[in-house]
């Protein structure tokens, strides 16, 4: 759906990060985690293409984004002032195929690059409502501590949360891959994880590898530049595993994909 939202909030909460709180109460209502949604940044033609955002949290008839500045239409989103309104088409995408109560899945392990975090906020809060028995390790992977989103929010769900910084100013000093296998098996040979990853393109390789070797399931969510967002510009497709391969919309067939459907190099 196409609807006009009204900004509520849009707030620098680290360098170059922000969150954004959007009325939008038919989204609300419809959105599930994994989604996203895609804004027209200003009300000209500059830039001309939409950005996509994925739902990072619902809070009654609110959605809220989580964001960096990286390019034009980003740095123009980051100066639009509460009590603006944004042209904004959503929800779109498929999201995260989540666990039913009735599942063998023992532990849950969300793994965030980022801002890949965004994302996975909303799927922990689901979780912690529909499923609350199972438990959440989440693993924060960022450059700097100062770079490091959500930790507190997932710590206030009841989750376990393990940091890594690359520069070794907060928690583990690396890659949140690389401590993602410090912690495995989780439960020695009884346990049935199901792992979920959102971040940049490599972190996503590294985990898929790492449930390869594992043996267990793994979602992961791409970050792309998608141009028409509902599947008919074809500007967004990634490789994966046919005979000999074919292609799949990251707008469309995902953002979320099995791990091991997809075709990395």
């Amino acid at each position: 759906m196409q609807i006009e939202a009204k900004i509520l909030e849009n707030e620098e909460i680290a360098p170059d990060r922000y969150k954004m709180v959007l009325s939008a109460p038919q989204i609300a209502r419809q959105a599930r985690p994994g989604q996203f949604i895609h804004v027209r940044v200003s009300e000209g033609y500059s830039p001309l293409l939409r950005r996509p955002f994925s739902v990072h949290r619902v809070q009654g008839q609110n959605i809220e984004l989580l964001y960096r500045v990286v390019g034009k239409g980003t740095e123009i989103l980051s100066k639009r002032k509460r009590g603006e309104y944004l042209d904004v088409l959503g929800p779109l995408g498929k999201g995260y195929r989540l666990p039913s109560v009735t599942s063998k899945v023992s532990d849950i392990i969300l793994v965030a690059g980022g801002t890949g975090v965004a994302s996975l906020m909303f799927l922990a809060e689901w979780i912690s409502v529909t499923n609350p028995k199972l438990s959440i390790l989440v693993v924060i992977g960022a450059k700097s501590r100062e770079e490091l989103l959500c930790e507190g929010d997932f710590r206030r769900l009841d989750c376990r949360v393990e940091v890594a910084t690359e520069n070794g100013t907060r928690g583990y000093e690396g890659l949140a891959s690389d401590l993602l296998q410090k912690f495995l098996p989780l439960s020695g040979d009884s346990s049935n994880p199901l792992v979920f990853a959102c971040g940049p393109s490599e972190m996503l390789k590294r985990i898929g590898k790492i449930s390869r070797e594992h043996r267990f399931p793994c979602q992961v969510s791409l970050e792309e530049h998608l141009a028409c967002g509902v599947g008919a510009c074809l500007g967004c497709v990634v490789r994966a595993k046919s005979s000999p391969y074919t292609y799949k919309r990251v707008c469309k067939d995902g953002p979320v994909f099995d791990a091991g459907e997809l075709i990395w190099e």
